[in-house]
């Protein structure tokens, strides 16, 4: 099934661009991760298959593989798990089959952990702009898409609507503090380090990510998703070109239905969306699929999602 929306027998906590957040009780929290899909800070009218089963099976994926590197607050993302733990939730299994996360509850420091390994995005704006990435000066003469050796560290401010706006680790210190600071670049960079090396032989190149943390039982642990085409651009490493923008495993092929649309005067960039054609939701569809596909090395299983 598609989702665009829950509605499930627990306190909602928030709704977010894509994500559904539940009190189970004073310790855990039920993220379910909908079809919703947003482009330009604008979440379209249509819910795009499979999208909110990508996000939350490929974090699940990623944090199994870092357990024993960073501590993490998944509990379980298996439905039958869930609707044992949750008895409520047993009408509402199939709703969240593939799609939906037990967490223990955090408090969320305010701040993206961005890592980044090639120049992209608001970075290479910044750049292109001041010379300077997060407030910090980089090296004269680097191109769009170069590679960043070794990767920068580039916080951000945690934006519930509108973009993040990238701050200096200054900055991060004085909100969160220096010892804390200076855990979150260490796990941010230790984790993008990881993720690298287990994308690169698979012909993926993880080009920046972010990442949030929390504190619970006097730990930090890493929360929301992980290293998902949301939260981080992947290249196909066979067709990467510095000095240009490159093709990703993302929501691409809706930004540039959007931008057309923007071109030709029929959208003025604010809500609400144009609609959407169902080939541009398609290909938006089999990109998330193709990133599960590539990275864990076996397709998403659909067949209780569809």
């Amino acid at each position: 099934m598609t989702v665009a929306s829950t509605a499930l027998p627990l306190p909602l906590v928030r709704r977010g661009k894509v994500r559904d957040v539940y009190e189970v009780d004073a310790d855990r929290l039920l993220i379910v991760a909908t079809d919703r899909v947003s482009a330009f800070d604008v979440v379209m009218a249509e819910a795009v298959p499979f999208k909110g089963a990508v996000l939350t099976q490929l974090t699940a994926w990623w944090l199994g593989r870092l357990d024993g590197i960073v501590p993490h607050h998944m509990l379980s993302a298996n439905a039958d798990e869930i609707v044992r733990e949750v008895p409520a939730l047993r009408p509402h299994r199939a709703l969240l089959s593939g799609r939906a996360m037990l967490c223990r509850r955090t408090e969320v420091y305010p701040i993206e952990c961005v890592v980044r390994g090639y120049l992209s995005g608001s970075a290479w704006k910044e750049y292109r702009q001041h010379g300077t990435l997060a407030g910090e000066p980089l090296r004269v003469g680097l191109r769009e898409s170069d590679r960043l050796d070794p990767p920068i560290f580039s916080p951000a401010t945690k934006a519930e609507t509108g973009h993040d706006e990238n701050i200096t680790r200054a900055q991060v210190r004085a909100v969160v503090g220096e010892a804390v600071a200076a855990e979150l670049e260490r796990l941010a960079r230790e984790i993008y380090a990881y993720g690298s090396r287990v994308a690169e032989p698979r012909g993926i190149i993880l080009a920046d990510t972010k990442f949030e943390f929390g504190a619970a039982g006097g730990r930090i642990l890493l929360i929301d998703e992980v290293m998902t085409p949301d939260s981080s651009r992947f290249w196909p490493a066979d067709l990467y070109a510095p000095g240009r923008s490159q093709p990703s495993f993302d929501k691409q092929p809706l930004r540039d239905y959007l931008d057309l649309e923007r071109a030709a005067g029929r959208w003025n960039g604010e809500a609400p969306p144009p609609p959407l054609p169902p080939e541009v939701v398609t290909a938006t569809s089999q990109r998330y699929l193709d990133a599960f596909r590539r990275l864990t090395g076996a397709p998403l299983d659909t067949s209780s999602d569809s």
